[in-house]
């Protein structure tokens, strides 16, 4: 009897951990865009910082995520499903919101002075060699990190919660956990390869010989990588975002793109980017709409 008792405990944890496995690959593959704007924005706020500070820093960011998540799963747990559906296009439309500020922040002219005013302080701090003012932009570095990580951790948790669907409470419990830390730990992780690519680069070209032809190009090319890591990110954005809202406005653009008859490789490159313009239009009326709620408020606010 009790062997048949473990047996039976035994078949129950497989079957839990098959039905986690199959929620969970689907729920990564869904939030995986996210991870590429919160590659790019964590990569590139460790700017600035000293290299030996980049590593401790980014440790102190990504154990403050997880505890973020912590406090997010179980939140999104306890939400009945009515409410899955909405948080998700709320998150649909704040991607693409972020993804269109991204876009026309780099497009139309703005005043740079405050990120000007920022950067000079960051490089002041840390060619002084102040203990408390280096503590002071650290400090400010990780707070900033840690708001950003809220809302970018919060979408991951909405998409992928409603990715896994009407499951078991603890089928969804182990899945959205096992998104939440393995998302962090290959975020977190990923952004620290990247931030030490150019001190490794650098390592190279002081060895010489074939490694310093190597570590140069390593140097070179990182500007270029973060670079072209933002525009992925933003598109990522733009496709998550869009397909979320697309879905929950049921407009099906895979029989959109279907009726248009186009040739093999054309109509996957049009149904791959459908999203990302849909994205990218209705980012563009949450932008004008935001902006023109601030432009109401500044006029009635009182003096």
């Amino acid at each position: 009897m009790p062997t048949s008792g473990l047996l039976a405990l035994l078949d129950d944890v497989i079957a839990i951990m098959d039905d986690v496995a199959t929620v969970s690959k689907l729920a990564a593959e869904k939030t995986v865009g996210i991870a590429g704007d919160d590659l790019a924005v964590n990569a590139e706020g460790l700017v600035g910082l000293h290299p030996s500070r980049e590593l401790p820093i980014l440790g102190k960011v990504a154990l403050g995520s997880l505890a973020n998540k912590v406090v997010l799963v179980p939140l999104a747990l306890a939400l009945p499903g009515a409410a899955i559906q909405p948080l998700l296009m709320f998150g649909g439309a704040f991607l693409c919101y972020e993804g269109v500020h991204k876009v026309l922040h780099k497009v139309l002219p703005h005043d740079d002075a405050h990120d000007e005013a920022h950067g000079e302080a960051v490089v002041r701090a840390v060619r002084s060699d102040d203990p408390a003012e280096l503590a002071r932009v650290e400090q400010g570095k990780v707070r900033q990190a840690l708001l950003t990580d809220i809302v970018l951790s919060a979408e991951i948790v909405a998409v992928a919660l409603g990715a896994i669907g009407d499951v078991e409470l603890k089928v969804k419990a182990v899945a959205l956990s096992a998104v939440a830390v393995a998302m962090t730990i290959g975020i977190y992780g990923i952004v620290a390869v990247l931030v030490k690519i150019d001190d490794y680069g650098l390592w190279l070209e002081r060895r010489g010989g074939a490694a310093a032809t190597v570590g140069r190009f390593l140097v070179r090319a990182m500007p270029t990588v973060m670079r072209t890591l933002s525009v992925v990110g933003t598109l990522a954005m733009f496709l998550v975002g869009g397909g979320i809202l697309a879905h929950g406005l049921g407009i099906h653009l895979d029989h959109l793109v279907h009726d248009l008859h186009l040739p093999g490789a054309l109509e996957w490159l049009v149904g791959f980017l459908a999203p990302g313009v849909v994205g990218f239009v209705l980012g563009l009326v949450v932008v004008a709409v935001v902006e023109a709620g601030k432009a109401v408020y500044r006029r009635v606010k009182p003096a």
